[in-house]
């Protein structure tokens, strides 16, 4: 200020004795302008100036820009500014309380901030402004129109842990509710300022979800994947962001219901009724004939045959399952033919179908399943005639949407549908249009079901299950007349010249018995295995031992020196009539372990190609585990290495064809008869009609089998 003044009266001084400075005369001429202040913020928070304060977890830090405008730097004065922050609130007698606060000057355009001392009171509204000071001048309070002061609340008190409640899941109640049927659950702390609540289903889904008002209850919906404890744990928030302790609550739900309806389908040949082993016997038309094949590894002993013929159905008189809320209905189905749409089931309403499982055969178009609900339809899956699927249409009214699952995938994409409450009779075969029923089943349909509630993933992948089944198993441990025996007592293979089995030599101590080996050789696997020349050696049965035409399942352990890695040689195969149906080789051009499948039985026909790249291991390695899986459900070929596989060794294989010919280790058909002998090692071979999961194909390769339960 003094400084100011000193400058003024120089120039008055000057204009007095008749010499004007330039800078001076235009200093003299400015009118100081005030500071401003800009950016308020309350940390934590912000600078709330409407109807609701802003409230606080931790004494706030409150902040201010400072500025000059540009028109006083020019006058040449270093300016410098001070903020002062200024608080008020009523205390519990309603008379207002104030405080303020100066900070220590600084030069423009700088923030400013206060930290509040702890014994502001607590839950009491505290407005604060700010004003800013060039040493000459004020600017106006913050609060001043057209601004307004910013309010807070803080808030040093946590709010109360929830309390939880289920009607459908009470806490600790042995047992309730039950796998795939939903329970609500409420949660409400005693706190009134609680605006969310944080949850955690251990082990599964988390979320928050916030009450209608402030302070009240809120609900989630939530449905048991499995049968055993469960615990919900869950925290409120209030307004100022602070946590509660957690609530941890603990129940527990039953397991699965059975169907509502469900009708297995292996009646006796002749019947005129299936029988129902849950809901309502179904009459059978004439052209139903019960006996019919079950898919292998199936929980079935037969199916039902339906000619597609316009006695070929079975009704109901009433509803399998309401269709008006969550609900499933599934079946396993073999379609005699893929070129004509086809019905599993359906639902009559007055007017037609509530909803409907199909094959849809488009005339310019793939086949694939349906599952349709209304006006909702979902399409995916390959039918393929002959070939047996497990269908599964679902319904969640928790969600809205609608999914199709084929042989326990999930296929097209799940849609937002509405559900349709029919009462009239449930439709095997069949579906009722406007001009009477029409696109009638042809082949074979079996265990029929429909659920009142929802089918959760692990029951969609085990009701499409199909155990494989092990059809042979060779250790290679001893040779009697030229064969090896399976280890079940099934047929043996036989040995051709250059094979030989190799057994572990008996125990002996090289310091004693001269003829023992310092470091003796040991098989693969067990007591012995296959030794095979690369000449002429191989082994082969009379017969093929998997149906390449439908899921299989081959592993193998196989060893090769490096230095005998020169050429494709081929571990096993099977052929057909005129080329292999798959052959199973190492190629050292391509480092790497191939299963090459032709998509016909043509010599020269297009191959699939699947690899493993991995480098032979050696005379004193353990070999490597192979697998092949080849799953006809999904149409996929799998190749494992030592137990996993990859993209690369994943490929697309829609339609496989049944080979004749017997199975062959160590060789491979070719133009001019067999070849690519293999030069090594072989042990355990096993074959399975189905196809392993990923996580049991590590147990092959052994002694034992792997895990199929």
């Amino acid at each position: 200020m003094r400084k100011r003044r000193a400058l003024l009266g120089s120039c008055l001084a000057a204009l007095v004795a008749g010499t004007v400075v330039p800078s001076t005369a235009y200093a003299a001429e400015q009118v100081n302008l005030p500071p401003a202040v800009q950016d308020l913020q309350a940390q934590p928070g912000g600078c709330a100036s409407g109807n609701e304060p802003e409230y606080v977890r931790s004494f706030p830090v409150l902040k201010a820009r400072l500025t000059d405008p540009v028109e006083d730097d020019r006058v040449g004065y270093p300016e410098q500014l001070t903020a002062e922050f200024e608080i008020w609130w009523s205390d519990p007698d309603g008379i207002e309380q104030r405080r303020s606060w100066t900070t220590s000057p600084t030069y423009v355009d700088r923030v400013h901030s206060i930290t509040l001392p702890s014994d502001i009171p607590s839950e009491t509204v505290i407005s604060w402004h700010v004003r800013a000071n060039d040493g000459v001048a004020y600017s106006p309070w913050s609060s001043e129109a057209p601004g307004a002061a910013c309010r807070f609340v803080y808030d040093g008190e946590s709010p109360a842990a929830p309390v939880v409640s289920s009607p459908e899941y009470p806490a600790e109640t042995y047992w309730a509710g039950g796998v795939g049927i939903y329970g609500s659950f409420t949660m409400d702390s005693s706190s009134a300022d609680v605006v969310e609540y944080r949850y955690t289903f251990l082990g599964g889904p988390s979320g928050t979800v916030r009450p209608a008002e402030t302070g009240g209850p809120a609900t989630i919906r939530y449905v048991p994947l499995s049968r055993g404890p469960k615990t919900l744990s869950v925290q409120a928030l209030d307004r100022a962001g602070r946590m509660s302790m957690p609530t941890n609550y603990t129940f527990h739900p039953n397991a699965a219901s059975a169907p509502v309806s469900r009708w297995k389908l292996d009646d006796e040949a002749g019947s005129a009724t299936a029988a129902a082993e849950a809901g309502e016997a179904a009459r059978a038309g004439r052209g139903v004939t019960f006996g019919g094949p079950a898919p292998s590894g199936a929980p079935l002993s037969s199916t039902a045959t339906l000619d597609g013929s316009r006695h070929a159905f079975l009704t109901t008189d009433s509803p399998a399952v309401d269709g008006g809320g969550t609900f499933a209905v599934g079946a396993w189905v073999r379609p005699a033919r893929d070129d004509r749409s086809m019905t599993v089931l359906s639902q009559d309403t007055a007017s037609g179908a509530a909803y409907a499982l199909a094959l849809e055969a488009p005339r310019e178009a793939s086949a694939s399943y349906s599952f349709t609900l209304g006006d909702t339809k979902i399409s995916g899956g390959a039918p393929e005639a002959g070939e047996w699927a497990y269908l599964l249409g679902l319904y969640d009214t928790e969600t809205g949407y609608a999914q199709l699952f084929v042989n326990g995938h999930e296929v097209g994409t799940k849609t937002e549908a509405a559900p349709v409450r029919a009462d009239g009779a449930f439709q095997i075969g069949r579906i009722l249009g406007p001009h009477g029923y029409r696109q009638r089943w042809h082949g074979e349909i079996g265990d029929v079901r429909a659920y009142d509630r929802l089918v959760v993933p692990s029951e969609v992948t085990e009701l499409a299950r199909r155990k494989p089944r092990l059809l042979g198993h060779w250790s290679f441990s001893t040779a009697d007349d030229g064969t090896t025996p399976e280890n079940g007592g099934g047929a043996s293979l036989r040995l051709a010249p250059g094979a030989s089995i190799y057994r572990a030599p008996d125990f002996c101590i090289p310091d004693v018995d001269p003829d023992c080996p310092t470091w003796p050789r040991y098989p693969l696997v067990g007591d012995g295995h296959l030794e095979l020349d690369g000449e002429s050696g191989h082994v082969a049965l009379d017969t093929p031992v998997v149906d390449t035409g439908d899921s299989f399942t081959l592993g193998v352990v196989a060893r090769i020196e490096q230095d005998d890695a020169t050429r494709p040689m081929t571990v096993l195969s099977q052929a057909g009539e005129h080329t292999d149906a798959f052959k199973l080789r190492y190629d050292p051009a391509q480092y790497a372990w191939q299963l090459i499948m032709p998509e016909r039985d043509e010599a020269g026909a297009p191959e699939t190609v699947v690899a493993q790249v991995e480098m032979p291991d050696g005379a004193n390695g353990d070999g490597t585990r192979l697998a092949v899986v080849y799953d006809d459900a999904t149409d996929t070929v799998k190749l494992f290495a030592d137990g996993y596989t990859n993209a690369d060794a994943t490929a697309h294989l829609r339609n496989g064809w049944t080979s004749s010919g017997p199975l062959q280790v160590g060789r491979a058909r070719t133009a001019d008869g067999f070849g690519e002998y293999l030069k090594g090692q072989v042990d355990e071979v096993q074959a399975y009609a189905g196809a392993l999961r990923d996580d049991h194909v590590l147990g092959l390769g052994w002694e034992t089998d792997p895990c199929l339960c």
